[in-house]
């Protein structure tokens, strides 16, 4: 829904990129994607920076470009901010990386597929020869919660590729974001014998899931991304192993260090060079957020502010859910980072 329906209205392009990193996949998702490009009013992309959105979990790049009530979606709310003069026209990209499990992580996993290097070494090759956008110094990558995670270990690990990230809401803290959601999700997987492969069945097959199973597959998305296990010997259905006994809930300590390698909470130090790099770094998130979030984005400042490293930081009076206006924050704060 458009808010200013004065503002000159862009175009976005519906292209169709196949894969040859996501094919032969565990999951068995298609590598054949449909990919949204915004380009604004009056522009072709030709020489324009480039903004790659990140969705959330459950999320693909074509739920920001639909028609949504009461709100705009990330076109409307671009030709908003571009047609009042917040800030300059650019070319975003909305890839779509849904998976079977509901989405992923945005980095590589044996178990759901190579999504950084899917995003890296195809989409924007991709779409900056279709637009002639984009470039060295002239890409950043945004997103709100598994998204945010997404853009903030992208930020981490590929300066040689990204100028700047926003994080929204991104997943960091591990032990506070996700452990909580054990206990239910053990209690919902007994329900099928403990048995990640009859949960798998029945989720797949049912009119509708309940809030624990979708608990339940969450949870198995994310070990799947942080701590896949691809043998076709170990038993591991889909690749897919919990961090903990299925009986007692006790962690598992080896499997729950492979999560915590990929803890944005404790990788700033690490790559602090990389991050120096960045023309831009902006993180914010709810001061209640329902998943913790918050104490993982503070600690994160915390460490970017003890290493002298540039970045904006914002704490803002909501949650979780429904936080897509704070991209009128982040979208102005990007282009002008690449424009600088």
């Amino acid at each position: 829904m458009r808010r200013d329906r004065n503002a000159a209205r862009g175009q976005v392009h519906r292209l169709t990129l196949e894969s040859r990193i996501l094919a032969g996949n565990l999951l068995g998702d298609d590598p054949v994607r449909e990919l949204h490009v915004y380009t604004p009013a009056g522009h072709d992309g030709r020489g324009l920076p480039l903004l790659v959105d990140l969705v959330g979990f459950t999320g693909s790049g074509m739920s920001h470009t639909n028609w949504r009530p009461f709100t705009e979606n990330v076109p409307e709310r671009l030709d908003r901010l571009i047609a009042a003069g917040a800030m300059g026209p650019v070319v975003a990209a909305f890839p779509d990386c849904y998976s079977r499990l509901g989405g992923n992580q945005y980095i590589n996993s044996a178990a759901i597929g190579r999504y950084e290097d899917y995003l890296v070494d195809e989409v924007l090759p991709f779409v900056e020869r279709h637009f002639a956008c984009g470039g060295d110094g002239r890409r950043a990558v945004f997103g709100k919660s598994s998204g945010g995670y997404g853009a903030i270990m992208h930020g981490l690990r590929r300066a040689d590729v990204w100028a700047a990230f926003a994080c929204h809401s991104g997943d960091m803290a591990f032990e506070l974001c996700y452990l909580g959601d054990v206990p239910k999700v053990l209690n919902e997987l007994a329900k099928h014998g403990s048995s990640i492969e009859t949960f798998m069945r029945h989720f797949e097959t049912a009119p509708k899931p309940t809030e624990a199973e979708m608990s339940v597959i969450n949870l198995l998305a994310m070990a799947a991304s942080y701590d896949p296990d691809p043998d076709p010997d170990s038993g591991a259905y889909l690749g897919i192993r919990l961090p903990v006994d299925l009986h007692t809930g006790e962690l598992i300590q080896e499997r729950w260090e492979n999560w915590l390698a990929w803890d944005p909470a404790l990788l700033v130090e690490r790559h602090a060079d990389s991050l120096r790099r960045l023309k831009g770094i902006y993180i914010d998130c709810g001061d209640h957020d329902q998943f913790a979030l918050h104490f993982g984005s503070r600690r994160v400042h915390r460490e970017l502010e003890r290493l002298g490293i540039a970045h904006t930081y914002e704490e803002f009076a909501d949650d979780h859910s429904a936080v897509d206006y704070r991209m009128d924050r982040s979208l102005p704060f990007l282009e002008k980072a690449l424009r600088g």
